[in-house]
């Protein structure tokens, strides 16, 4: 195995024995040959589509294949194996619905390649044949070919929470079919592949929006919430992950009985939509940041499922207690694809849950782009009085590696005529300080703009800010300091520099994919800027 996808990598270069994130090698390597057999369904899809003929089912397996191999979706040796031999049925379906014949020897290898009637063993050595580091001699061309399909992994994802909301979209479609495609012809220039990955960026945005759209639509407009931060007495159950229809359904079942359901990790703005705020079971947010759900768990008298990517080895204290949706898996636990959460209903109340409250603290989410720009007469009126200097956005990804503390130093110490927005888990690394932040004239010093989905409101944000001092988003008293970890985060970036903002920090490292001819292009064109070591000098820097 080697994979390099994550901000991990072991050395700064890739796992190759075992995976920082838990993964084994038969996982990685099936992974690897998951994306080879979605690539050749994607070349026929794409055929099928160039010829006006479509199916959706083809369109959500090629996302769910490219999402089921994100980083921290799914261990499960015996379901990803199945995973495999049903991406074989998919090849024929989608060679069928192109009218193509797969043994006629004149199409990629990976179109034609077939599993069926393999064992178990014998996948796991053809999974060694397609390790997605090795399809180009020339290294930066290599580097831009895993940008993209890691952009097209968090596109997927972001395509993925959208469809469980009934939202598609044909351009996205179109677009992952034919340049996950793509990536199999040998002749590929650089040039070819940055505009590749620009126009990931670029239908990324579209994707973010129609996510936005569905979740307004089904959910209503965030608002400034407060959320109580602990646990009450009474069963408990607690969900973390991304995918807020699974939480409406939990909510809905267990508002009939006496169990409280806590959210975590990136599911803390759910508080913020006011169709979920009314099931009176939602009783607060439980823990931190995903990566440190082994010790808070522990010992924990709850139910916990798991909905999308971020899970992690559960500790034998609480394995017993771990559930999984959708394509999430880790062995052992128990996967439920029919939103019937009576058996986690049925454990959380077995397990007897809290004696008594436990204590709590206050969090604010909610501070979507709407809510932001309700109030934008204030925020340009701070600017020009100048008692706002300068807007931050920091966020993103956490992750455990060493030098992440370097985010919250940079809030803590940013001055207070300054805003900060934040969004994604790399939140929970300061926003405890919340209310010691205070105000800028009504405007709270801190903003949780939501999830990593929510990454469209930022967009929103700055775009009509710019609109607002008639200028443009680079000439906003505004920067971006963006934490990254996995697939997710790269394609956000791409977003950004399709956008043309330049001047992004980011870290804790850069991605171990980017060759150094990259890497100086990215620093040429978009001004990407490594973290430094020290934030108090890094803000000197920007503010001047």
């Amino acid at each position: 195995m080697f994979c390099n996808q994550c901000e991990q990598a072991h050395h700064g270069v890739g796992c190759d024995k075992i995976a920082i994130c838990g993964k084994p090698e038969p996982i990685a390597d099936l992974f690897d040959l998951i994306l080879y057999q979605t690539k050749g369904i994607s070349w026929l899809n794409n055929k099928a589509r160039e010829n006006g003929k479509k199916d959706q089912k083809i369109d959500r397996f090629i996302i769910e294949s490219l999402f089921l191999t994100v980083t921290n979706v799914n261990f499960d040796e015996k379901r990803v194996l199945a995973w495999t031999k049903t991406a074989d049925e998919y090849l024929g379906k989608a060679a069928d619905l192109a009218g193509i014949d797969r043994t006629a020897g004149d199409i990629p290898h990976a179109a034609a390649l077939s599993v069926k009637g393999m064992s178990d063993a014998e996948l796991l050595a053809e999974s060694k044949k397609y390790p997605i580091t090795d399809f180009n001699e020339n290294e930066d061309i290599q580097s831009l070919m895993q940008l993209l399909t890691y952009g097209l992994k968090g596109l997927a994802a972001y395509a993925e929470h959208a469809a469980v909301l009934g939202s598609t979209d044909d351009m996205v479609n179109d677009y992952i079919s034919s340049s996950f495609s793509s990536l199999l012809e040998k002749d590929l220039t650089v040039d070819e592949l940055v505009g590749l990955n620009m126009k990931c960026g670029e239908v990324n945005i579209r994707c973010m929006e129609m996510l936005n759209e569905a979740h307004i639509s089904h959910f209503g407009t965030p608002e400034p919430t407060e959320v109580l931060a602990g646990a009450k007495k009474g069963p408990a159950i607690v969900v973390s992950g991304h995918d807020l229809f699974m939480l409406e359904k939990l909510l809905e079942q267990t508002d009939k009985t006496d169990v409280n359901v806590y959210t975590h990790g990136e599911m803390l703005p759910a508080h913020g939509y006011p169709k979920l705020k009314e099931h009176k079971s939602l009783a607060g947010h439980f823990g931190t940041a995903w990566q440190n759900q082994q010790k808070e768990f522990d010992g924990q008298p709850a139910a916990f499922i798991f909905n999308t990517n971020c899970i992690q080895e559960p500790k034998k204290s609480y394995m017993d207690r771990v559930y999984t949706t959708s394509v999430v898996g880790w062995p052992g636990s128990t996967n439920i694809d029919d939103h019937d959460y009576s058996q986690v209903i049925e454990k959380a109340k077995a397990l007897g849950g809290y004696d008594s409250d436990l204590p709590t603290t206050k969090l604010m989410t909610g501070f979507g782009h709407d809510a932001i720009l309700n109030v934008a007469d204030k925020i340009i009126a701070g600017v020009k009085s100048g008692d706002i200097k300068h807007f931050f956005l920091v966020g993103g990804c956490d992750g455990a590696k060493p030098g992440r503390n370097y985010f919250t130093d940079f809030v803590e110490q940013s001055p207070k005529d300054t805003v900060t927005m934040t969004l994604a888990c790399g939140k929970f690394r300061f926003n405890h300080l919340q209310e010691e932040m205070g105000d800028i004239g009504g405007i709270p010093r801190l903003l949780d703009v939501g999830q990593c989905n929510d990454a469209y409101s930022a967009v929103r944000v700055a775009t009509a800010l710019a609109d607002a001092f008639e200028c443009g988003v680079n000439d906003l008293p505004l920067s971006m300091v963006i934490s990254w970890y996995e697939q997710k985060a790269v394609v956000v970036l791409l977003s950004l520099l399709h956008l043309g903002i330049k001047g992004i920090r980011l870290g804790p490292t850069l991605p171990a994919f980017i060759t150094p001819n990259i890497l100086d292009f990215l620093v040429q064109n978009f001004d990407i800027k490594p973290i430094g070591n020290s934030a108090k000098a890094d803000l000197e820097e920007i503010l001047g």
